[in-house]
């Protein structure tokens, strides 16, 4: 079967009543481009043609690209019926429908693309702020600073600079439950790193517009990638850590998908979503086991219980839920937040339930009761989002106020503030909770001791080319076409010492320096 026919992003219905009647006749700028680049380009773009399973191949751009279609034409001038621009929305079929996993179009907007074919796909008149849109921008790339401080001679302050801003923020980041590879991920794209190297081992851009979550299956053996596109549709992935093929793709969610957990034996996994519900997935066969829509808001956040016999919620209508997962429906609300709950976590004994959010205090709460146990200060402002490490030892906070904080899991008292210079969206901890990575605002990932704190490590990824790692300690390695275009200064001065950047390059020292040895 044509994978055209399950992915192409149309944006149409079935439309049988042909009375309606138009002020104008449409025109491709002024009517169909602006229902096109609302609904179907975040798909269907130059950027996505060689990964079929997002775009079949197919790009909306422009109306050159329209007319030439994927592997078969897609529009037919003056047959409606016959373009798959159109006929591919008479599908009964939800798998089938488009566009896939969102919201149908309005009447209005259906038959605009309708009347439009039917008349030949007219262009029209390309309009003056159109033109301004599409007009090639020579945009210069800004600095990006790595700083260093070398342990020997009297060098001072070496930084690296390369021109590759702005990135956009890592929104997502996790350790595999080994903990020798860590991924995170950015809009558009997931790299995963190997944690003992340092060395990107994979990019996955097989994913739709923004990442918010990411998680790695118990057996380390899956990675979810959660993401979505604001107000369309949510998009919740499955690929194989092996070679990164895409396992399953688990549509249903009509706005983004905020955050997953896989169950403890890896057989389900759960999804957060800003459509106010959470869905249980079979994570082998993709199908959906129930929809808990008890909140009435954005849910932010999910936790499994460490049996997977409950899950527990962090939602926008300042709650959180404990939801049984086998039928979907809520034991406990944990009440009494004044502002939005954006982060949840529980503990691995299962007794306890840690949330936060917009009001930074962390409350504790008992799991078997619902009962607020402790509320306890430390961030200035807001909590993105809380991890525990696998004994339950510590929790860790990513904090808006540019710290990650570590707490004492057993008496719910901070330890530990890290400063991250920038805010943190995403925390995770490797599985002995030494290392704490955290994904920041300004595009950066970035790995210190749980117990000290200190700085181990700064990793940036663009695509599968271009990489840096590098360690505050003095020492830095990486794509030799990214290090290429590295500029260099020593004590605030220029620097082309080329003896002394050779002797900062260090594959060795930057493996010690993500596995946290100095």
């Amino acid at each position: 079967m044509n994978p055209l026919r399950y992915t192409l992003l149309a944006c149409l219905l079935l439309i049988t009543d042909s009375t309606l009647s138009f002020a104008a006749d449409p025109t491709y700028w002024a009517d169909i481009r602006p229902i096109l680049r609302k609904n179907c380009t975040v798909c269907h773009n130059e950027r996505k043609l060689d990964e079929p399973e997002v775009s079949a191949g197919l790009s909306l751009v422009t109306l050159d690209a329209i007319r030439k279609g994927g592997k078969v034409p897609v529009l037919k001038a003056g047959q409606p019926d016959n373009s798959l621009l159109v006929s591919l929305l008479t599908e009964k079929n939800k798998k089938r429908q488009m566009p896939l996993d969102a919201d149908p179009l309005t009447v209005e907007q259906i038959a605009t693309l309708r009347k439009w074919v039917e008349l030949g796909a007219p262009e029209g008149t390309k309009l003056a702020e159109v033109a301004a849109v599409v007009r090639p921008v020579n945009r210069r790339k800004l600095d990006v600073a790595f700083s260093m401080k070398p342990t020997v001679g009297k060098l001072g302050v070496v930084e690296l600079s390369l021109p590759i801003g702005p990135l956009p923020p890592v929104a997502a980041v996790a350790f595999r439950p080994d903990g020798k590879w860590l991924a995170s991920g950015v809009y558009g794209r997931v790299t995963i790193w190997d944690a003992e190297t340092a060395k990107p081992v994979r990019t996955i851009t097989n994913v739709l517009a923004a990442i918010n979550d990411l998680k790695f299956s118990p057996d380390g053996r899956t990675l979810a990638v959660a993401g979505g596109q604001p107000s369309a549709r949510g998009d919740l992935r499955l690929f194989s850590v092996a070679d990164g093929q895409l396992l399953h793709n688990l549509g249903g969610h009509t706005d983004v998908v905020s955050g997953i957990a896989f169950s403890p034996d890896g057989t389900k996994i759960a999804s957060a979503s800003f459509d106010k519900t959470v869905r249980l997935w079979d994570a082998k066969t993709g199908t959906l086991s129930h929809t808990f829509a008890g909140h009435s808001d954005f849910v932010y956040a999910v936790a499994f219980s460490p049996k997977g016999d409950w899950y527990a919620t962090a939602s926008k209508d300042r709650t959180g839920r404990i939801v049984d997962a086998k039928t979907g429906k809520g034991r406990f609300t944990l009440s009494g937040m004044e502002q939005e709950v954006m982060a949840v976590a529980v503990r691995p004994d299962g007794l306890q339930i840690v949330t936060s959010g917009f009001e930074p205090q962390l409350h504790w709460w008992d799991a078997t009761t619902g009962e607020r146990l402790k509320k306890q200060g430390g961030h200035d402002i807001a909590v993105h989002e809380l991890a525990f490490d696998t004994s339950g030892k510590i929790a860790i906070s990513a904090g808006a106020d540019k710290t990650v904080r570590v707490w004492n899991a057993q008496t719910s008292t901070p330890s530990r503030t890290i400063l991250t210079g920038s805010i943190a969206y995403a925390v995770a901890t490797d599985p002995a909770g030494k290392r704490v990575a955290a994904g920041c605002a300004d595009g950066l990932v970035k790995i210190y001791d749980s117990t000290t704190g200190r700085h181990g490590i700064t990793l940036w990824a663009g695509d599968a080319d271009t990489w840096l790692s590098v360690s505050p300690d003095g020492a830095y390695f990486g794509a030799e076409a990214t290090i290429a275009t590295a500029k260099w200064t020593t004590g605030g001065k220029p620097s082309t010492d080329t003896k002394l950047l050779v002797n900062l390059k260090s594959a060795d020292a930057i493996a010690k320096a993500i596995r946290g040895e100095r």
